[in-house]
């Protein structure tokens, strides 16, 4: 299904911003699921941050947090579905939630890699003091958010005193091992754009990156993931103030690459809400767009107390919308980073 935008006007030429129509433009089916590989979790949108550009709308205000009992429907759902590869954590700040340890230790019980995606400074909040020992103890792969390499850029977009925070958290999991080389303990960065523009080209600005960040602070991390800002939420509404809304969806439209949707992440994930609703990406979970599961079997979107694994939702067509331009412009943006 498709959830269709206004038509978008610049200088270059005029689209629909519906981006189903785009796909057949350009030869491409619609996005269907194949094996899903990767179950996304966001545990709840409690955060100690309230970042500009957060698409989850997460700040330390909120209430919404996954329960011990979804938490343990959904681990139940992971350990029946074999396929299942990589349990993707992620919020808010996911370390806050309450299930959150118990997640990952089932999740490495069953054999997955589990990812924490962080945003670094809960791991020097009080009461966390144990936390970056529990994530290097486990294994844990970490992708932290850092949108820069400078103190300015980085409190513009995520608040005073963010990124000395930031770097004691780097310089804490690098002397446990994270990102230090063959140490299996892995730590990826986030870039993502303080404005209404594409992120540059991801391998130079890696580079660029690891440079600055070993020289200035001695910090060492793996990969740099550039991530595009989709037009959601609290981006969404900067957006608006700014009168950029047009813009900004003009330029990802104007620079659709059919050659990233082989690698969208919706392809092979299901993300799952604090409240046990599913959805094809974490973007869609934000414009409440819920997943279908494309059998006729349902009279409404299923949630986990529907399924008995997530091999259930394998074939099912994926909802899109305007916001999908996102991660098709340019070089592509996913979870993972660039696509091409």
């Amino acid at each position: 299904m498709s959830v269709s935008l206004p038509v978008v006007r610049d200088g270059e030429r005029s689209c629909g911003a519906d981006f189903s129509a785009v796909l057949d433009e350009h030869g491409i089916a619609l996005l269907d699921a194949s094996t899903i590989t990767t179950l996304q979790i966001n545990v709840g949108k409690l955060c100690n941050q309230a970042c500009h550009h957060c698409h989850v709308d997460a700040g330390p205000g909120r209430k919404e947090q996954m329960t011990g009992a979804v938490a343990d429907r959904v681990m139940h759902l992971m350990e029946a579905s074999p396929a299942i590869e990589v349990v993707d954590i992620t919020g808010g700040a996911p370390e806050l939630n309450g299930s959150f340890r118990s997640i990952v230790d089932r999740a490495r019980a069953s054999g997955k890699r589990v990812i924490d995606r962080c945003n670094l400074t809960v791991l020097v909040e009080p009461g966390q003091d144990d936390l970056a020992v529990f994530l290097a103890d486990r294994r844990v792969e970490i992708i932290a958010s850092l949108p820069c390499y400078s103190a300015a850029n980085v409190e513009k977009q995520r608040g005073k005193g963010v990124f000395d925070k930031s770097i004691e958290a780097l310089r804490l999991l690098n002397r446990l091992g994270y990102g230090e080389p063959d140490s299996g303990l892995r730590l990826d960065l986030v870039y993502n754009p303080v404005g209404a523009f594409l992120p540059p080209p991801q391998a130079a600005l890696q580079s660029h990156y690891k440079e600055r960040l070993q020289g200035d602070f001695g910090v060492l991390f793996d990969r740099l993931l550039a991530i595009t800002n989709l037009p959601i939420n609290r981006f969404a509404r900067w957006l608006e103030r700014e009168g950029k809304w047009s813009e900004y969806m003009s330029l990802l439209i104007n620079h659709f690459n059919p050659d990233t949707v082989a690698g969208l992440m919706c392809r092979d994930q299901v993300s799952i809400g604090h409240d046990g609703k599913m959805y094809d990406c974490d973007f869609n979970q934000m414009l409440e767009l819920e997943i279908s599961a494309g059998t006729g079997q349902y009279d409404r979107s299923p949630t986990i107390w529907h399924i008995d694994s997530f091999a259930d939702l394998h074939g099912r067509a994926i909802a899109t919308a305007g916001h999908c331009f996102g991660c098709t412009a340019g070089a592509g943006s996913s979870c993972s980073g660039a696509l091409t």
